[in-house]
């Protein structure tokens, strides 16, 4: 059976900063460039039957620096979760305002529910079932946590167990015909 391969993209000045980047298109650091050409090296030979990746600018030059940029399609159903009010701001922040605020529970005003997400997610997972073989997804880590909880059969939230750092590798594959990680968080050239 086919696996997912979850490729977060490369560091940026937000994701470095801890910053909630959603809908603004940062650029690749550096270091995040340095990330997706690691990643180019880790897939390099590895063959899949689809590549998806985000419409946003650090997905997609991820890709690219990976080498498989020209087997791309853009899904906007990849795209990270939609912070509204929060965009831009730091969990400290957030919490100077909301104390007891938990992105996995307590949601964003003005922005995507966990539910919407995990529709998303669900019809990323539906779409890559068809592939004839394996596919890498190119995106961003709350949408991914939140697709391996879909993928597993868990609720959106249970996202939040799963850590995932810019420039990883993480495979979801089976077990017999159970639902599994097959490889978490990995991170090429580090």
């Amino acid at each position: 059976m086919p696996e997912l391969w979850l490729i977060r993209h490369g560091e940026t000045e937000w994701s470095r900063s801890g910053r909630h980047t959603g809908r603004t298109d940062i650029p690749l650091t550096e270091a995040g460039r340095a990330n997706a050409a690691a990643l180019g090296h880790y897939l390099a030979g590895r063959r899949f039957a689809l590549v998806l990746e985000s419409p946003m600018a650090r997905a997609r030059e991820t890709c690219a620096l990976a080498g498989l940029g020209g087997a791309a399609e853009v899904d906007p159903n990849l795209r990270e979760w939609d912070y509204g009010d929060y965009e831009g701001l730091t969990t400290t922040e957030i919490r100077a305002q909301r104390p007891d605020w938990f992105l996995w529970t307590s949601g964003v005003p003005n922005g995507e529910s966990i539910g919407q997400v995990a529709a998303r997610a669900d019809a990323v997972i539906a779409r890559a079932q068809q592939a004839a073989g394996d596919v890498a997804l190119f995106a961003h880590g709350h949408l991914l946590r939140i697709l391996t909880a879909r993928w597993l059969g868990l609720e959106p939230d249970g996202g939040r167990l799963f850590a995932l750092g810019a420039g990883s590798v993480s495979t979801l594959g089976h077990e017999r015909e159970t639902r599994v990680i097959s490889g978490w968080n990995l991170k090429p050239g580090a």
